[in-house]
């Protein structure tokens, strides 16, 4: 079933995150903007996938989902599917660690400007891309 209101939710509400990315870019929360970063990706990604009609697992990355269903997929999206399936491998495997840390790691100490700055390119992609296809309103 293809949910249209809910996959523009979903859009939107990602794109409406990229202004806080640059809150804590801002505020050199280098970990903060990696998590948040991840969560915009999952939300742009779902949207875009519920818009053709797929219904997105409840996993954190859907790169595997984006490449299997990739003959649904709008033109100016697999132009970039191989950057947008990489964003959201990559943040993925940081979304727990930016956010909780573990025993051996602080994610206030961990996470530098770089990796911040590429998780807020990397959403900020996903949203410029998804956003063209699935709003009406760009």
């Amino acid at each position: 079933m293809r949910n249209r209101a809910l996959a523009a939710d979903h859009v939107r509400r990602a794109r409406a995150r990229l202004s806080a990315l640059d809150v804590l870019y801002q505020a050199r929360s280098w970990a903060d903007v990696v998590r948040e970063s991840q969560e915009v990706v999952e939300l742009g990604l779902k949207g875009l996938l519920r818009s053709v009609g797929v219904d997105p697992p409840r996993l954190h990355d859907v790169a595997d989902v984006l490449t299997a269903e990739q003959d649904r997929l709008p033109g100016p999206v697999l132009e970039r599917l191989d950057e947008l399936a990489r964003a959201s491998r990559s943040l993925r495997r940081d979304r727990e660690l930016a956010f909780y840390g573990a025993e051996d790691l602080t994610p206030s100490d961990f996470y530098r400007e770089s990796d911040a700055s590429q998780a807020r390119a990397a959403a900020r992609l996903v949203v410029e891309t998804v956003a063209s296809c699935v709003l009406t309103d760009p």
